[in-house]
Formats: C-alpha cells, sequence, structure tokens
C-alpha cells in the first residue's frame, strides 16, 4: 500500500504543481495584463497630457489669429472713418474758407463804401465852409457897409449939430 500511497501522494503534486504551475501562469498573465493596462494608461496619460498641451497651444493659436483677424477689421474699420472724417473736414474747411473770402469781400465793399462816404462828406465839408466863409464875407460886407452908413449919419447928424447950434 504504501506504494499505492507513493503514486497516491505523487498525483496529487503533480496536480498541484500543474495547478500552481497554472495558478502562476495566470497570476503571470493577469501581472502582464496589469503591466499592460498600465503601460496602456501611462500611454493614454502622456497622450492626453500631449493633447491637453497641444488643444492649449492650438486655443492660444486660435486665440492670437482671432484677435488679429480682429485687430485687423478694427485697423480697416479706423481707417474708413479717419477716411470719411478727412473729407468731412475738407468740405467744412472748403466752406469756412468761402465763408471767409466772402466776408473779406464784403469787408473791402465796407472799406470802400465808407472811403466814398468819408470823401463825399469831407466834400461837403468843405463846400459848406466855402459856403459859411461866402456868407460870412457878405455878412462883413453889410456889416461894414451899415457901419459906413452909421458914421457918414452921425457925421451928418454931427455935422447939423454943430452947425445948427444956435438953433436951439
Amino acid at each position: 500500500s504504501p506504494a499505492m500511497a507513493g503514486p497516491r501522494s505523487t498525483a496529487p503534486t503533480a496536480a498541484e504543481t500543474e495547478l500552481l504551475l497554472l495558478q502562476k501562469e495566470a497570476l503571470a498573465e493577469e501581472e502582464a495584463a496589469k503591466a499592460k493596462q498600465e503601460l496602456l494608461a501611462r500611454f493614454l496619460q502622456v497622450k492626453l497630457s500631449r493633447e491637453e498641451q497641444s488643444s492649449t497651444w492650438g486655443l492660444h493659436k486660435v486665440r492670437t489669429l482671432w484677435r488679429l483677424a480682429q485687430r485687423e477689421a478694427k485697423d480697416q474699420e479706423l481707417r474708413q472713418d479717419i477716411e470719411i472724417l478727412s473729407q468731412t473736414f475738407t468740405r467744412v474747411m472748403d466752406c469756412k474758407d468761402g465763408v471767409i473770402e466772402a466776408l473779406v469781400r464784403d469787408l473791402e465793399e465796407a472799406e470802400e463804401q465808407q472811403n466814398r462816404a468819408l470823401r463825399s462828406h469831407l466834400h461837403l465839408t468843405d463846400q459848406l465852409l466855402q459856403l459859411q466863409r461866402c456868407r460870412l464875407g457878405y455878412l462883413e460886407e453889410g456889416f461894414s457897409a451899415q457901419v459906413g452908413a452909421l458914421k457918414a449919419e452921425f457925421e451928418a447928424e454931427r455935422c447939423g449939430i454943430s452947425g445948427g447950434e444956435g438953433e436951439w
């Protein structure tokens, strides 16, 4: 029976060894699967990190390009506004230049009218002075004639008074 016991004990050992071997293989496969899964997880993590960096860089690039496009659009808009304002300013300046020229012409005409009025006034004043001088001359002549007549009358009366003193 020991011979029987031996094969019996060896048979379970072979089965156990086979079982242990299977368990080791399963464990090794499981560890390989875990290692493979970890490697895959690391690979995915690295890939995700790179994608996030790439996405961040892409977003930065998109924002930069968007800002550049907005700046170009704003630049174009401001240039158009400046052109419109420049044209408006030119029209306003032309209009004001026209008004200034008209005012200068009006001022020259007013100065000419004033000069004509002054010349006319001076001419009339000269005529008035000449008229007053003539009048004064006539008045002086009339006064002198009246003084002469009064003197003659006075002399005649004085002569008449002195020659006819005895008549009184």
